[in-house]
């Protein structure tokens, strides 16, 4: 199998069952049965791995991808699945921080050609089946899954964990999963099974309360882990990883009461070497330190407002490049910008990305200094040759304008 092989199975395949990440609302398909159907047709593999299960509205690539990295430390073989990719599709399966192998990728996007008639996969389900074929076949001893989105209609949601965690839950993809943080979370709240240990990070009420009567309905031993009392640093830099971090510590303590061997120094190793472990980033991303660059994939309103916070915590003059989605709520985001700040809005090359010109009069009405271009990069080459020594670039908005960045960037 040639590259040239492997990216012509990978364009088919977006052809074929077009992605929530490239195609939005039309992908998405709710529910169990489908990936009910793959499973059996494929032997159900799922159900030889001990996984875990990682929900939320922000922070689940960042809490599974440190609690991948602590197991890694604890010596054992971690499968990840993670969504959506920034670069390279095998980014989304990952064993031990090593993306999956393109020839197993060439060769299961194959069989799509050959399924029954009547299972029509969503490119999600079809991913998330991949995903435990391979870590079926690659025998891992634990194999954290990120649900995609939403929970209860997930199609993650057919496995059965060993522990689940729901970091937090925050206003996101309402035309989805409801326009109140009570109903979002009812669809957050649908990966509890019974008797199966749950861990939340929510610090609202209204959320927090109802994840835990879930779990009492369900027999589920309900941790807060904002109770969590936690010295420990990770190299993931945004403030808002503190959070993250309690979460991934209660996991740990869950699977050391199932008499899983994992030490303190296992735990403070594994936050410490997140990137290096799991080659996990976007997350706050330290890009250059000459001149300082920052990328962050946060998107909905919870996360921008926690990102920009830290911005306007650096004394420095920000350029800030940023690019939205169609579905994106701008109005919403102008009013939390970062202060001390020049603007930088471009389209994100996706079916998805919004021209900064559809929105340009609520630019203007927020009296902002900008100006707006037809791509990220062309918005990234210009703010780099307006930049002054002390000053920084940020880049952000949506996982579509860092990926974009990093792909035309990374390797100069």
């Amino acid at each position: 199998m040639t590259n040239q092989q492997y990216q012509e199975a990978i364009d088919w395949l977006f052809v074929q069952i077009p992605s929530y990440q490239t195609e939005g609302k039309m992908a998405y398909k709710p529910g169990l049965e489908n990936i009910k159907k793959l499973c059996d047709l494929f032997g159900n593999p799922q159900e030889n791995l001990k996984m875990i299960h990682i929900g939320g509205t922000n922070g689940k690539g960042s809490t599974s991808n440190m609690l991948a990295s602590v197991l890694q430390e604890a010596g054992f073989t971690v499968g990840l699945y993670n969504s959506p990719h920034l670069i390279d599709f095998t980014e989304r399966i990952k064993i031990n921080g090593e993306n999956c192998d393109k020839g197993f990728v060439y060769k299961f996007i194959q069989k799509l050609r050959t399924l029954p008639p009547e299972i029509i996969p969503s490119f999600f389900e079809f991913t998330t089946m991949m995903a435990f074929e391979y870590f079926d076949q690659k025998k891992v001893d634990y194999a954290i899954i990120e649900v995609g989105l939403g929970g209860r209609l997930d199609a993650t949601n057919i496995i059965t964990p060993l522990v689940s965690a729901i970091t937090n839950v925050a206003l996101d993809h309402q035309d989805l999963l409801g326009n109140t943080l009570k109903e979002i979370t009812v669809e957050k709240a649908g990966i509890i099974k019974p008797n199966i240990p749950i861990v939340s990070g929510a610090e609202d009420s209204v959320v927090k309360n109802r994840i835990q009567n879930t779990a009492i309905e369900k027999n589920a031993p309900f941790i807060d882990a904002t109770l969590v009392k936690s010295d420990f640093k990770s190299d993931l830099k945004g403030n808002y990883q503190q959070k993250n971090i309690k979460v991934v510590l209660a996991l740990v303590k869950e699977l050391q009461g199932l008499g899983i061997a994992i030490s303190e120094k296992d735990i403070q190793n594994g936050l410490l070497h997140v990137c290096k472990n799991t080659k996990f980033i976007g997350r706050w991303f330290e890009f250059s330190t000459q001149p300082f660059i920052i990328c962050d994939t946060a998107h909905n309103q919870a996360g921008l407002e926690q990102v920009f916070e830290q911005l306007n915590s650096i004394p420095k003059h920000k350029h800030v490049i940023l690019g939205f989605v169609s579905e994106k709520k701008i109005d919403e985001v102008l009013q939390i910008l970062p202060s001390q700040s020049t603007f930088y809005f471009g389209k994100p090359n996706n079916n998805r990305g919004r021209h900064p010109q559809d929105y340009e009069e609520l630019l203007k009405k927020s009296k902002i200094n900008y100006k707006i271009f037809d791509s990220i990069q062309e918005a990234y080459l210009f703010a780099k040759q307006q930049l002054k020594k002390n000053e920084m670039i940020f880049i952000g908005g949506s996982n579509f304008v860092v990926g974009e960045f990093l792909e035309k960037n990374l390797e100069e």
